[in-house]
């Protein structure tokens, strides 16, 4: 084939295989042109949630090695990462709280489901096991409301009759910043308790009553908790295997105590509007299945549609891109799930959204 230059669009090709195609022949050829053997500069900033934080490092780390594009993930939070991308102070968010089309129009942003992961209770508690403490929705937010002040409370104790429950007093440890996971965990609470909807409601920087140990992000919260017997906390399913925690059963949907699992997360997901109806921003908490974690839920990216230049826009869309297409295969096994195939076919048109405000064409150069 004869040498030439051209000039690749990220489109909607119908076909996710197609659109692969098509846009890893031009990010390898990019990479080349770049000279990818030299170390890179950080030419792709981001900045948001901590729970999608260890995929997206993982994610930076293969890409650069791969096409020499360097990439850099600060876990600020879902909200400072909201406030972030809108200022376009950063090249991407990441965000567990879904944006509405109406803000997504105003900052002229784009925005896309990234991968499912799950938040799971944990616990240090002296004599419990791993997997062995179960929890009711109803009886984690009245520990969570400090209405249950005592592990060996009789409301924790009827639903674990297995257990020798110590008779230490419930020490709970929270995000202090703006997260929206927690957002999320408000939220399937508000669903399954009354009176945590009537007393705190949903909310991403919640008013605990009582005493609490506000402690920013989850190296912070888990420092915290490992740190004084009869703590409790929640963070995301991938830092349990990493930081060797506790995890808590949770009842779900189906009246069943089930454990945090990827094939959970799966299930919730197959039984979701996100599978059924391809509806992006859907809730998947606790969802139908005898397998569905509880507290499942989407990470997204947001990403302008208007960048200053396209050469800006091509390294951005060359790593989001990948990531949402490619990336799900590379972090199997740590704690997240990946997206239906059929939604991430119809979802692959809005890269092509992005248009430069110079003009130029988001593209990339490449010879073969």
């Amino acid at each position: 084939m004869n040498s030439r230059t051209r000039t690749c669009r990220v489109g909607h090709l119908g076909i996710l295989a197609l659109a692969l195609t098509s846009l890893f022949f031009c990010l390898g050829s990019y990479a080349q042109n770049a000279g990818a053997a030299t170390k890179p500069s950080v030419t792709v900033d981001g900045a948001g949630a901590t729970f999608p934080l260890n995929a997206y490092r993982r994610w930076a780390d293969l890409f650069e090695k791969q096409f020499g594009i360097s990439v850099r993930y600060e876990p600020t939070s879902s909200g400072d990462g909201l406030k972030q991308i809108k200022a376009q102070a950063v090249s991407f968010s990441g965000s567990d709280l879904p944006l509405p089309p109406e803000e997504l129009a105003k900052h002229k942003l784009i925005q896309v489901p990234m991968l499912v992961g799950g938040i799971v209770p944990v616990v240090n508690l002296p004599g419990i096991a791993d997997k062995r403490l179960q929890l009711t929705g109803e009886v984690f937010a009245a520990i969570l409301m400090g209405k249950v002040k005592q592990w060996n409370d009789p409301l924790i104790a009827d639903i674990n009759p297995q257990l020798t429950l110590p008779a230490l007093p419930i020490h709970r440890v929270v995000n202090a910043g703006t997260s929206g996971s927690v957002y999320n965990v408000t939220k399937y609470l508000s669903s399954v308790s009354e009176v945590f909807k009537a007393e705190i409601g949903v909310s991403s920087k919640p008013q605990w009553p009582g005493s609490v140990q506000a402690v920013q992000g989850t190296d912070g919260i888990v420092s915290a908790m490992k740190a004084r017997p009869g703590s409790i906390a929640f963070v995301s399913f991938d830092r349990v295997a990493k930081d060797n925690l506790t995890t808590v059963m949770m009842r779900n949907a189906q009246g069943f105590f089930v454990a945090a699992s990827e094939l959970g997360f799966r299930e919730a997901i197959a039984n979701s509007p996100l599978a059924k109806t391809l509806d992006d921003t859907a809730s998947i908490l606790n969802q139908e299945g005898a397998l569905s974690w509880p507290i499942t839920m989407t990470t997204y990216v947001l990403f302008s549609a208007t960048p200053d230049n396209g050469e800006e826009a091509s390294r951005i869309i060359s790593f989001l891109f990948w990531c949402f297409s490619r990336g799900d295969g590379q972090i199997r096994g740590t704690g997240f799930a990946p997206l239906p195939t059929r939604l991430q076919s119809r979802l692959a048109v809005r890269f092509a959204q992005v248009q430069a405000k110079d003009k130029s064409p988001v593209h990339y150069q490449s010879s073969h």
